[in-house]
């Protein structure tokens, strides 16, 4: 035992020396390799996320006002490019990103838009996929009983397109999309309605949308089928509405108004209706006409001549094309309006009776002096 312990130690040999210096040697090279491959993957993995990013501004308050136009047949990709330059949103890339994330399919309206610089792109195509809210609109109203004059007028002004440019459109009616049966003629066509307008619109453009109204509401009603069904056409089922829209204004009046005037066509009487005289001496705003003014002979002058006048005298409203189209069943000669401010109307079968209410008219304009 002691000789064992007394024992000088085995020499290593050259080898195994040798042998473990390579061993560490190739776990020094691993270590690097390791530790290489990790920042190597970190450099590659910042690359890639940096190519895969979105940039994209987050504040969806945005930072100002800006006012964007989108042109007609703008495609969602040029609108993105738009929106971009103008600084509306960040990318491109956002805007598609966006697209690709939209419940449907998102459809955007030409015209301009209420929206701002450095806005989230999601935010951007919400605001412009809500033209009610955001999109600018260029709106012209036009009201129910005004004569085509009034309607240019009204028209020039709200639009800011010369009158004489409504009047050159005028002139070419053919070009109007007028219903065949208005002969060509505007007056009574030109649909009292509110329009929407674009930067380009023209005045044909502006009443070609008015005329293209009426056409709908005509349809709507039937005019066609209706005038056949009363013997009549048409046009004189439209020149009765511009009567009944220049005489009464409340609805349950108009369809009575309607019976009346065909009652009177059909006994041969004639119409005798202030309305029609104050057209032909172009007057406006007044209830009744002068000794001199009914003795005008002016095809519209409705006490001089027999029948209808030769064409409507005011635009009338849908409620005024429904009533004459769908008389009320009635046999009644004659209405007065005996409170032009109430509009309360009398009917009467006989002379007697309208001669009493001609004189409740008498007092009332007696009582309000100038109105009349």
């Amino acid at each position: 035992m002691t000789s064992l312990l007394d024992q000088e130690p085995e020499q290593r040999s050259k080898t195994a020396l040798k042998s473990g210096r390579g061993c560490l040697a190739a776990l020094v090279a691993l270590a690097v390799l390791v530790v290489g491959g990790f920042f190597a993957w970190q450099k590659a993995s910042a690359y890639v996320q940096n190519a895969l990013a979105t940039p994209d501004y987050t504040n969806a308050k945005g930072v100002k006002d800006i006012t964007v136009r989108v042109p007609d047949g703008a495609t969602l990709t040029s609108i993105g490019v738009q929106l971009e330059k103008a600084d509306v949103i960040k990318s491109t890339k956002a805007f598609s990103k966006a697209i690709g994330e939209f419940d449907g399919q998102p459809t955007v309206q030409a015209g301009n838009y209420k929206l701002r610089t450095q806005l989230p792109a999601a935010t951007a195509l919400d605001r412009l996929t809500t033209p009610e809210k955001y999109r600018i609109r260029k709106q012209v109203q036009v009201l129910e009983g005004m004569r085509l004059s009034q309607q240019i007028a009204t028209l020039a002004k709200q639009t800011k397109i010369p009158t004489k440019n409504y009047r050159a459109a005028l002139a070419k009616p053919q070009s109007l999309g007028l219903p065949s049966y208005a002969k060509n003629k505007p007056e009574g066509f030109l649909f009292p309605d509110t329009y929407e307008l674009t930067d380009t619109s023209s005045a044909t453009a502006v009443l070609k949308q008015m005329t293209a109204r009426y056409g709908q509401v005509a349809d709507d009603i039937n005019i066609e089928g209706r005038a056949k069904a009363m013997n009549k056409s048409p046009y004189e089922v439209v020149i009765v509405a511009s009567i009944i829209e220049a005489e009464v204004n409340r609805d349950a009046d108009r369809p009575k108004v309607a019976r009346v005037l065909y009652n009177r066509l059909g006994k041969g009487m004639k119409l005798q209706l202030d309305s029609t005289v104050l057209y032909a001496v172009h007057k406006s705003g007044k209830l009744t006409t002068t000794d001199a003014d009914r003795a005008n002979k002016s095809a519209y002058n409705t006490y001089v001549h027999a029948g209808l006048p030769p064409g409507p005298i005011a635009a009338p409203g849908k409620r005024a094309l429904q009533a004459a189209a769908n008389p009320t069943a009635g046999g009644w000669y004659y209405w007065v309006a005996v409170n032009p401010d109430t509009g309360e109307t009398k009917f009467a079968k006989t002379k007697a009776e309208h001669d009493r209410y001609v004189r409740e008219f008498q007092a009332w304009c007696h009582a309000h002096r100038g109105k009349c």
